[in-house]
């Protein structure tokens, strides 16, 4: 990535927070039900959500027309306590015989792809031979790009998944792993892509924005929306985010949608 580790923190909240928008309607989506700050002994402080996926439209048809429907909806709970997180800590504990069946893949956000994973997800098709950011000059992208940028980094992601259905589950499996993949290279694609959106803005910043969000996914699936932390926000309340930046951004979702409908 062509971000230094305290960009990639904002870069990483802004992505989740649009995609989210791209991907919730009012009849499927993402679902907040908490989002808080955490202590704890292993991880100190950090940010804890816990969320469910309905993305049912989204499964292959062989899966929609025999997976049960709880096997559709998904929950996630994360510990972020930046740049640690649960994820990254279960790659240090790995047991031998884990290490021993664990697969390595390098992804490029240079390179694009056209599966039908990539499709599901959301392929924004930019051209990163061809982008530069207008705000920080960054790219394009060419080959060899890794040992050109400044700054750089590399984003480390630990994948298992076990699907305990007969007769399908290993099918199943391989499906998600393969979502997994599509999903970790063009979110990170966006993290770059998206770079004069987001840049500027900080992470208490972008709390405040979650807080908006948050509230924005839940009410257009007619869910409730996220009550206050119980200890209270730990945004300063004179903090002013940017006028009109979550209605700027659902705004650039639809031109990207019009765009991807058009071609």
């Amino acid at each position: 990535m062509p971000l230094s580790l305290e960009e990639f923190q904002v870069a990483q909240m802004y992505m989740v927070m649009k995609m989210q928008q791209q991907n919730t309607t009012g009849e499927e989506g993402v679902e907040v039900l908490e989002n808080r700050p955490f202590e704890d002994d292993d991880f100190g402080k950090g940010q804890y959500t816990l969320k469910i996926y309905r993305l049912q439209s989204k499964a292959p048809t062989w899966l929609a027309k025999f997976a049960p429907t709880g096997a559709l909806v998904m929950q996630e709970e994360a510990w972020n306590a930046y740049p640690r997180c649960k994820s990254v800590i279960k790659v240090l504990g790995l047991t031998k015989e884990q290490l021993a069946v664990r697969q390595v893949e390098m992804l490029d956000i240079a390179t694009d792809t056209s599966d039908y994973w990539s499709y599901v997800v959301g392929c924004s098709n930019i051209d990163f031979s061809q982008f530069q950011s207008a705000r920080t000059g960054r790219g394009p992208l060419l080959d060899g790009w890794q040992d050109q940028c400044n700054p750089v980094m590399t984003a480390y992601k630990l994948v298992t998944i076990d699907a305990p259905y007969w007769g399908f589950g290993s099918r199943l499996e391989q499906a998600l792993l393969a979502g997994e993949r599509a999903l970790f290279l063009e979110s990170h694609r966006n993290c770059f892509s998206w770079i004069d959106e987001w840049f500027g803005l900080s992470v208490d910043m972008m709390r405040e924005l979650e807080k908006q969000s948050d509230s924005s996914l839940n009410e257009k699936l007619g869910r409730p929306c996220v009550m206050a932390d119980e200890e209270g926000s730990n945004v300063d309340p004179l903090l002013e985010t940017p006028e009109g930046t979550l209605e700027k951004m659902n705004g650039n979702i639809e031109e990207e949608r019009c765009r991807r409908f058009i071609g």
